[in-house]
């Protein structure tokens, strides 16, 4: 198979699909590998290392697009780059299509293959794509939400951790799963006074187990939520419903309860959001302030620490992408389950019931197009 891997053009977007040693694994296979100069150099991977391992550079994205059977990608392919998108071309990236019906529109003109790393699902319902960068925007959403509590930053002015003699900040994670398990860990790893609230009393015992004692679990409702974040200093956003947007826990009229420098950390932003008053924002002017509560709603937060989230990626993509490339698209997700529901999008036809649901679309179901 010819494989493409495009230089990544969303804003301060520095990771890369493929590393040189993924690079080298399909060249054992007498797999063809197109990497777009320089797509590597912000996670510190430069040309000469991919043509060291058997890829092929090529100088512009529409080369890459123009030669290859299947992309690879990280992010979601922009709006300039939907017109080099081919009728049957797989395309194997992010693509959280619930939270945004033009991208979904633009696939479904294209009829090409998407295959979603964040629905792919293993038996358990873990989603063993989407881990990885949860685990590390989890635990930056701490690190940017002590950031911004910082007073010069609109902040309310404080050190989460707290100084002997003065009480630690409060920090309310909203979801228990992997982002909401790394955001509590990281907090509590600062010292914060840590709560998180879950509506899964099994995952709340679990984590009561392994948390330290400066995390306490609380079962999650509107009225508990309505009532802690008048006193909490960082709320992060950490709820996630499989290819389907995120729920609304915070909406626009409890913000006026919350105390001016609040911080609003929504990780779920790329599902949507689960503020009401999230809209995406990026690493060039992250934060917005609505009724003097600051809000931190990047779409690509592990973006900024590429040297970690590319090998956190690519440690879990690579496996499945060379299935994809050995057997074939059709014949991978027979094969594969898992993989088989990463499919979203099928030459036109929608085959992910919660994108389908999303915009109103027509339902194709995924066994009706690998057959």
């Amino acid at each position: 198979m010819i494989i493409g891997v495009p230089k990544e053009i969303k804003t301060n977007e520095n990771r890369v699909a493929l590393t040189p040693a993924g690079a080298l694994e399909f060249s054992k296979r007498k797999h063809t590998v197109y990497v777009q100069s320089t797509a590597g150099e912000g996670s510190g991977f430069d040309d000469d290392e991919y043509e060291a391992a058997g890829a092929k550079i090529m100088s512009t994205i529409e080369e890459v697009y123009a030669v290859a059977e299947m992309i690879i990608k990280v992010k979601e392919p922009i709006e300039q780059e939907w017109p080099l998108i081919k009728p049957d071309q797989l395309l194997f990236t992010y693509f959280h299509f619930a939270s945004y019906e033009p991208l979904t529109e633009a696939m479904i003109k294209s009829k090409a293959i998407c295959l979603a790393y964040e629905t792919v699902e293993l038996s358990d319902g873990s989603l063993p794509l989407l881990i990885p960068m949860s685990e590390v925007a989890g635990r930056m959403a701490i690190q940017e939400g002590a950031k911004y509590l910082e007073k010069p930053v609109k902040g309310r002015g404080v050190l989460l951790g707290g100084v002997p003699g003065v009480a630690p900040g409060k920090v309310l994670v909203l979801g228990g799963g992997i982002v909401g398990t790394q955001a509590a860990k990281m907090a509590a790893g600062l010292g914060a006074e840590v709560s998180i609230l879950d509506i899964n009393l099994p995952r709340l015992r679990y984590l009561s187990e392994v948390m330290p004692p400066n995390v306490n679990t609380i079962f999650s409702n509107e009225y508990t939520i309505r009532k802690m974040i008048r006193d909490h200093d960082l709320v992060i956003g950490a709820v996630l419903i499989p290819g389907t947007k995120a729920p609304k826990l915070i909406t626009a009229d409890m913000l006026q309860t919350m105390r001016p420098g609040t911080v609003l950390v929504d990780v779920a932003v790329d599902q949507g959001g689960c503020f009401e008053t999230t809209h995406p924002t990026t690493h060039d002017n992250p934060t917005y302030i609505i009724d003097h509560v600051v809000h931190y709603c990047v779409a690509n937060m592990p973006g900024a620490v590429p040297a970690t989230s590319t090998l956190a990626l690519t440690n879990a993509t690579l496996p499945y992408a060379l299935q994809l490339a050995n057997k074939g698209w059709k014949q991978a997700c027979q094969d594969n389950l898992p993989l088989r529901k990463g499919l979203n999008v099928v030459s036109g036809k929608v085959v992910y019931q919660g994108v389908a649901d999303a915009f109103n679309l027509d339902y194709t179901n995924v066994e009706d197009v690998i057959v």
